[in-house]
């Protein structure tokens, strides 16, 4: 589509396509060896939910975790992390009330498309906003 809009002289298209494309490789810029670590640890050896993370010799305990509020936010079509993936931190941070947790699954969204674009701004930001809004202070 980018080549198409430069040919038919469609510089404005052309230009939102291009800041889209530096926003998305933008992840890039991290080292390859954390990213590759964290695919391993979080989506393929399931070390969190399995109680078997370990971090500096000390076990993750999301249980733990209290005095705050837990939103989770998830595409329908994410192609990274599966469906119910994100959601299931909420059966994890048990010292968490339900009160205070709340979970979002953004229909007909990618994994990027639920952080970026209009579907970010009409949809998952006023969501977000209101329960920080919600739950500062």
């Amino acid at each position: 589509d980018f080549y198409s809009d430069l040919v038919k002289g469609d510089l404005q298209d052309a230009e939102a396509h291009r800041k889209f494309y530096d926003e998305y490789n933008a992840v890039l810029d991290m080292p390859a060896e954390y990213y590759l670590d964290t695919i391993r640890t979080v989506f393929q050896e399931f070390l969190l939910p399995r109680g078997e993370w370990v971090v500096n010799g000390e076990p993750v305990n999301p249980a733990a975790i209290k005095g705050t509020a837990l939103m989770t936010i998830e595409g329908e079509l994410d192609d990274i992390s599966g469906l119910g993936q994100t959601q299931a931190a909420h059966d994890l941070c048990t010292g968490i009330p339900k009160t205070k947790q709340r979970h979002l699954t953004v229909e007909g969204a990618g994994h990027y498309g639920i952080f970026s674009g209009r579907r970010w701004r009409e949809t998952v930001y006023p969501q977000v906003r209101e329960f920080i809004a919600t739950y500062a202070g």
